[in-house]
């Protein structure tokens, strides 16, 4: 703390001596106040720098997406060769990325690399039609593919019990699996199926309705459910979507012929890639009267 002119008087200084003091204390505060003041306006130009050069390197790096540089693999070249290609360090190149994933340009996959984010499929599915995903997208000339969560032969959870109308003790087959389209994540499914219906052993391939088929137990109808849900944190990480976003959460109970019930999937889909479409038609008796009205 700077003395005043008292204080310098109590120590034994003269009056002279005092009001030296004193004035000398005042410029050596204004002194660090002014430095103080420099250093701040100092550290918010290099700030205001750094953001400018992120924006400028993370612009460059759009051109060059657009421009369809990694439009082959999707798959942004390593870090050495792309902070050559844009003359800029790797700590500049990573706060860049950084920038652009939180965008939504870019994505980032634990253990496979940098992607671009593509804009996914859109698909327009009917209720009315009872088909596999994989029978769906062939239809639209998407390539289907799948991730496989968990797979295995498990005692049913009380909501697979209460939905096929088993017993706790009965055995399920139980297949969750990330769907996706032309590459593009699009849903998660959870499938279940009472073991019996699949000759009591897991079946050796992943797609439910062919070993169904198989079995002589594929369903003939089924009754479905949609409601619109908030994704969490791990569903939206499997789907490349962000934690909050909006998806739709579908339930389905499928039945064989006789009336059992032999599937029950509930499913996760992106709200931006997929339109569910229902045709409506009049009943027999609003359609007699609607067409027997006066004109």
């Amino acid at each position: 703390m700077v003395a005043d002119a008292n204080d310098s008087l109590h120590l034994g200084f003269g009056p002279a001596e005092a009001l030296l003091c004193f004035i000398m204390g005042q410029a050596y505060t204004s002194c660090l106040v002014a430095a103080s003041e420099k250093g701040m306006a100092g550290l918010r130009a290099k700030s205001a720098h750094r953001t400018a050069l992120f924006a400028s390197v993370g612009a460059a790096l759009k051109r060059e997406i657009a421009a369809g540089r990694f439009a082959q693999s999707d798959l942004l070249p390593g870090e050495r060769e792309l902070s050559a290609m844009l003359d800029v360090s790797r700590t500049t190149l990573r706060r860049a990325i950084a920038g652009l994933v939180d965008e939504g340009v870019l994505v980032h996959r634990h253990g496979a690399g940098t992607f671009v984010r593509r804009s996914p499929p859109h698909v327009e599915q009917p209720l009315s039609r009872l088909t596999s995903f994989t029978e769906d997208m062939r239809l639209r000339g998407l390539t289907a593919s799948s991730r496989v969560i968990e797979r295995g032969a498990f005692l049913p959870t009380p909501e697979e019990s209460m939905m096929l109308g088993i017993s706790p003790s009965e055995t399920v087959f139980r297949l969750a699996r990330l769907r996706l389209a032309d590459g593009v994540p699009m849903a998660i499914e959870r499938a279940a199926v009472p073991l019996r219906f699949l000759g009591g052993a897991p079946p050796a391939e992943d797609s439910l309705y062919a070993a169904l088929e198989a079995s002589g137990f594929r369903p003939v109808r089924a009754l479905q459910r949609l409601r619109a849900v908030v994704i969490g944190a791990v569903d939206g990480a499997l789907l490349e979507i962000p934690e909050g976003s909006a998806a739709l959460d579908i339930h389905r109970i499928a039945y064989i012929a006789d009336g059992r019930r032999v599937e029950f999937t509930r499913s996760f889909y992106r709200s931006d890639t997929y339109d569910f479409v229902a045709e409506l038609t009049l009943s027999p008796g609003a359609r007699v009267r609607s067409e027997g009205a006066a004109p």
